[in-house]
């Protein structure tokens, strides 16, 4: 990747750091050839950092490291885009962005996601996942079950709403266990990227 460094005064190129899963623009830093291939070397994302006068690591205090999936630079060589999956909040107010944007309909998975992983960490009395989480991964698993059991019998009629209420019911306990397992829709999500989806 040959980059244009010297185009800007203090050799730095701005680099826009975006959510692989969601596409939402996180940050935006500045690398030096160093923190570019330390970037590349550790997967994670490694900005110099003005302030400090050194490379900095995105988590290295926080524990919330930007996991690199991809490179790209832009057409006159002197911008970076790096997708990554980002391991919590991105901002340090605690947004998940640093541009405090919204939730987007197409990303409220990922917002109730943040839910669910907010009821394990601190539950919530008469909460219906707190409910679930309280009983087990065995009565999870089976809500699984059950409900993908009712949808596949709403999918032999012809009620619609009926079918997409079992829809949303299947896909909330899925993700329920999903996290209940410690893991997430973006793991999920890269298991089908690494898949031939084109067969």
């Amino acid at each position: 990747m040959n980059l244009d460094f010297s185009k800007y005064s203090d050799g730095l190129v701005p680099a826009i750091i975006q959510d692989v899963n969601t596409n939402k623009v996180l940050m935006l830093g500045f690398m030096n050839e160093d923190a570019l291939e330390k970037t590349k070397t550790t997967k994670q994302v490694t900005f110099f950092s003005r302030s400090k006068k050194r490379l900095w690591t995105k988590g290295e205090e926080s524990g919330n490291f930007l996991n690199v999936i991809e490179i790209l630079k832009d057409c006159d060589n002197d911008t970076l885009l790096v997708k990554a999956i980002p391991q919590g909040p991105v901002c340090h107010t605690g947004a998940d962005t640093c541009f405090n944007e919204k939730n987007s309909p197409e990303n409220f998975l990922f917002e109730l996601e943040g839910i669910i992983k907010d009821r394990i960490k601190n539950p919530v009395e008469g909460s219906y996942t707190n409910l679930l989480l309280k009983k087990g991964l065995n009565k999870i698993a089976q809500k699984v079950g059950e409900e993908a059991v009712e949808l596949v019998i709403e999918a032999k009629d012809n009620n619609k709403e009926l079918f997409l209420n079992e829809a949303a019911d299947l896909m909330y306990h899925y993700l329920l266990l999903v996290n209940a397992k410690e893991c997430q829709l973006s793991d999920i999500i890269s298991v089908l990227r690494s898949r031939d989806i084109s067969k």
